[in-house]
C-alpha cells in the first residue's frame, strides 16, 4: 500500500524552480532516506506530502487522499526542522495537550521512556537544552500511533549518545510495522536507519535505490595506503591524506594498484574497499552541480 505518493510535482517560489517534476512513492513498511546538500529540495518536497504547501503543477496524495484534508493526516506523524514549544509548559503538559488530539495516544510515560524524557516530565519546556527540545519534538511525532512518520532533520543538535538512542526509538517503531520518511544531513544516519535510498539535487530526484546500488552507482572505490610519497596516478578522482595514511578514490581500483606495483614506489597496508554512502553521495551531487539552485 502507498502512503504518501509524489506524481510529477512541482513546486516554483517565483521565478525560484524548487522541485522539478518529482515521483516519489513511500509504501507501507519502508523506511526511507531522503539525501540532498542545502537548497536540494527536501524540506519543500517533504512540506507537499504533509499539507503544508500545494504543488504548483503534478499531484500529492497522502493515505490515497489530499494532503491539506485533515482525514488524510489522521495517521500521520511529522517533526519538522523547527519546532516552537510553549516555553511555560511542562513536558509532560505537552505531552498530554498533543495526546489529546488522538482516539488512542502513547501513554504519557511509555512515550517520554522511549525518548529518554522520563526524567524531565515536570521541566518547563523553556528550560530544557536544544537537545532535550529537539528529542521532546520528535517524540511528539509518535503521539498517535501513526502508520506514516516523517521526519526532518530529526537529530540536529543532539550528541552522539542522544543521536544513537533516537536512533533506536526509530528502529523499533519500523520493526513494528511503521513506516518512516527520514530527511537528514548526516550520511551515516541514513545508512544506520535506512534501507531506500532517494537522493535530490536541485529540485530533481537524482537517485532512487537501496543504499547498497547508491554506493555503487558512481563505480567509485576507495584504496587507502601507507606511503611517504606518490607518483601521479592516473584514473584518481580525489586524494585525501588522513591520520598518515593516503586515501585514493578511484573508478578502477585494480589499474590502480597495477600502477602502483609497477610504479616501484614503497607502500604498506594497503586496502581496497566499497566507497561509502558519503563519498557516492558528494559524487552524484556534484555531477548535477551545473542545473540552477532550488531551495
Amino acid at each position: 500500500m502507498i502512503l504518501a505518493r509524489a506524481a510529477q510535482a512541482t513546486r516554483r517560489y517565483g521565478d525560484v524552480l524548487a522541485l522539478d517534476r518529482v515521483d516519489l512513492e513511500v509504501r507501507a513498511g519502508e523506511l526511507v532516506g531522503l539525501l540532498g546538500p542545502n537548497g536540494a529540495g527536501k524540506s519543500t518536497l517533504l512540506n507537499l506530502l504533509v499539507g503544508l504547501r500545494r504543488p504548483t503543477s503534478g499531484r500529492v496524495e497522502l493515505s490515497g487522499g489530499d494532503p491539506r484534508d485533515p482525514a488524510s493526516r489522521r495517521q500521520l506523524g511529522v517533526t519538522p526542522q523547527e519546532t516552537g514549544l510553549p516555553g511555560t509548559l511542562r513536558v509532560g503538559e505537552v505531552v498530554d495537550f498533543v495526546s489529546a488530539h488522538y482516539p488512542d495516544p502513547v501513554p504519557r510515560a511509555e512515550l517520554l521512556d522511549r525518548f529518554g524524557l522520563g526524567e524531565l516530565v515536570r521541566r518547563q519546556t523553556g528550560g530544557l537544552s536544544g537537545g532535550q527540545r529537539r528529542r521532546l519534538a520528535v517524540a511528539l511525532a509518535f503521539v498517535g500511533r501513526p502508520r506514516l512518520v516523517v521526519l526532518d532533520e530529526p537529530t540536529t543538535g543532539l550528541d552522539v549518545e542522544a543521536r544513537h538512542s533516537l536512533w533506536d526509538a526509530i528502529r523499533e517503531f519500523h520493526a513494528d510495522g511503521g513506516t518512516v520518511l527520514l530527511s537528514s544531513h548526516y550520511l551515516e544516519e541514513v545508512e544506520a536507519l535506512a534501507q531506500r535510498v532517494v537522493v535530490i539535487g536541485h529540485g530533481r530526484v537524482l537517485v532512487d535505490d537501496t543504499v547498497e546500488a547508491v554506493r555503487a552507482v558512481v563505480g567509485v572505490r576507495r584504496v587507502s595506503l601507507v606511503a611517504d610519497e606518490l607518483p601521479a596516478l592516473s584514473g584518481v578522482v580525489r586524494t585525501e591524506r588522513i591520520d598518515g595514511r593516503t586515501h585514493l578514490l578511484t573508478a578502477d581500483a585494480d589499474q590502480l594498484v597495477r600502477d602502483l606495483v609497477t610504479s616501484g614506489v614503497a607502500f604498506r597496508d594497503l586496502e581496497v574497499r566499497p566507497t561509502s554512502l558519503e563519498e557516492a553521495f558528494l559524487a552524484i551531487t556534484a555531477g548535477d552541480a551545473a542545473q540552477p539552485a532550488a531551495v
